[in-house]
């Protein structure tokens, strides 16, 4: 897609700003109180963040892949769980304009741009993640209506979300994706959110379990619409290639803040009368650190141009997930070793960025997972002889 680059730029450098002045500053009370950022949300919305990759049609602002992982990676930088705000309503928008009928696109999209009409993405179950051939939630066909049962698990946004991109079992034994529009809130119309799962990081936004008990969803919200019936796990799949350029980013923005935290603490540090920087040790360790970073975030933004080039990047998504969240970990660890003891507290930010790195490595597919799904490209465009 064209895409207005002075545009792309100055809203890249803008949110890099409001990181700076706003949000690291303030991160801290938020995230350890596990208390949602309202205010930060607000400004995210104020920016038309959740319309980023809209078509401009629709009222959005038409960005392309590469610029919406460098949004990605400045939220991350400052407060992680921002970007995971914006990543489960990215992927509805993605699947909604791949997939979606004609009318879903004009009736939905249109109402995603400023984020009062959010968007939670919703596969995994509690004995279902990457296995999606376990999945139990079942729909049954009632005239013009489906009815939903079942639990699902690990639902980011769940509460607050206003469109759910549930992920159904129906009668032909395939995966149907149902757009579940529901008010914000406890309780509609047989849904319940029936467990707050509290976590080791990614705080300060909800992650829930939603129990479905008789609910009825009209055909018109089957993604699309009667041809998309059995079609869900294909839907999903192709929309968390670029789910996965978002993890990466992500951790490439973690990966960042943390580096940046060592680095600061090892020239202000002393020991034995010098900076800690001026040993050996520290400078191969920080040496070390900001390859790794480097490395992830090319390939990070090559997997994110693959995309923009309307390129087939579940290999390339797939790398980049993989390489940069292992990095993010061990760069959040090796930050926390050149703190020493003052890594272990909470009043230095290193300990948060170790919390949240591991979030990359499990969500939207392992990294086991991510190794399966390299091999069988690699397989494809390496065949034998």
């Amino acid at each position: 897609m064209a895409v207005d680059q002075a545009l792309a730029e100055e809203l890249v450098s803008t949110v890099r700003a409001w990181v700076d002045r706003d949000v690291v500053p303030n991160v801290a009370r938020f995230e350890l109180a596990d208390e949602f950022p309202q205010a930060m949300f607000d400004q995210m919305c104020e920016f038309g963040l959740f319309g980023a990759t809209i078509q401009e049609e629709y009222g959005g602002l038409g960005l392309d892949v590469t610029t919406y992982a460098r949004i990605i990676e400045e939220l991350a930088r400052g407060f992680m769980s921002l970007a995971g705000i914006l990543n489960t309503h990215k992927i509805g928008v993605t699947m909604i304009t791949r997939f979606g009928t004609d009318e879903q696109r004009r009736r939905l999209l249109p109402r995603m741009c400023d984020g009062s009409f959010r968007a939670a993405f919703s596969l995994s179950e509690p004995d279902a993640g990457s296995d999606t051939g376990a999945i139990r939630c079942r729909a049954e066909r009632d005239g013009d209506e489906w009815v939903i049962n079942g639990t699902k698990m690990w639902v980011t946004n769940g509460t607050r979300a206003s469109l759910v991109m549930l992920m159904a079992r129906t009668p032909d034994e395939g995966i149907t994706c149902f757009m579940v529009e529901k008010d914000p809130g406890e309780a509609y119309g047989g849904i319940t959110v029936s467990k707050k799962i509290d976590k080791l990081g990614y705080r300060g936004l909800e992650t829930v379990e939603m129990s479905y008990v008789d609910h009825r969803v009209p055909n018109a919200n089957v993604l699309g619409g009667d041809d998309g019936v059995g079609q869900g796990r294909r839907y999903a799949l192709s929309a968390l290639e670029l789910g996965r350029i978002n993890i990466a980013a992500r951790a490439v923005g973690v990966a960042q803040a943390a580096f940046e935290a060592a680095m600061a603490y090892a020239q202000h540090r002393e020991t034995f009368g010098r900076p800690i920087f001026e040993h050996q040790a520290v400078q191969f360790r920080l040496a070390e650190m900001a390859t790794k970073l480097q490395a992830a975030r090319l390939m990070t933004y090559d997997a994110a141009r693959r995309a923009d080039e309307g390129e087939r990047v579940d290999m390339e998504a797939g790398m980049a997930k993989l390489f940069a969240s292992e990095a993010a970990f061990e760069i959040a660890m090796d930050a926390m070793r050149v703190h020493g003891g003052n890594g272990y507290t909470t009043e230095f930010p290193v300990e948060r960025y170790l919390r949240d790195t591991p979030l990359m490595i499990i969500g939207e597919g392992t990294s086991e997972i991510q190794k399966m799904v390299i091999a069988r490209k690699l397989l494809e465009r390496y065949p034998a002889e």
